[in-house]
């Protein structure tokens, strides 16, 4: 078994708790299905937002899901670069997984998928 990081990213259309909070537990959820994982496998998550986000911490979604309440979580202010997408939320999930670094999903979401449109493959759901 080893540890690999997943990365995910999403955005909001408002800086509101409400919309933090729904579109963090969004891109846990698909981290998780397209993954196949379970809390008990996550190290830690490194959650980042920008700075236009200010009105939730987004680890309180996290917190809120039940088997969650012991996974480590951290929240940071992402890096604040001139033309940067705005209003994004961003993963880094490591977990303990015996799958090869190829067969990790990595998850973009709504406006996030600019980031990376070579890993925003659609919900297999």
């Amino acid at each position: 078994m080893v540890t690999r990081g997943i990365r995910g990213a999403t955005t909001v259309k408002q800086n509101n708790e409400e919309m933090i909070l729904k579109e963090t537990a969004v891109l846990l959820q698909e981290i998780v299905d397209r993954n196949d994982i379970k809390p008990e496998d996550i190290c830690s998550v490194w959650i980042t937002m920008t700075g236009d986000l200010d009105a939730a911490f987004p680890a309180k979604a996290i917190r809120q899901l039940e088997g969650w309440e012991l996974v480590p979580l951290m929240c940071a202010l992402e890096v604040p670069v001139k033309g940067a997408l705005p209003q994004c939320i961003r993963f880094m999930v490591h977990v303990n997984t015996t799958k090869d670094q190829h067969e990790i999903n990595h998850v973009y979401l709504n406006g996030a998928q600019s980031l990376r449109p070579d890993l925003a493959a659609p919900s297999n759901s």
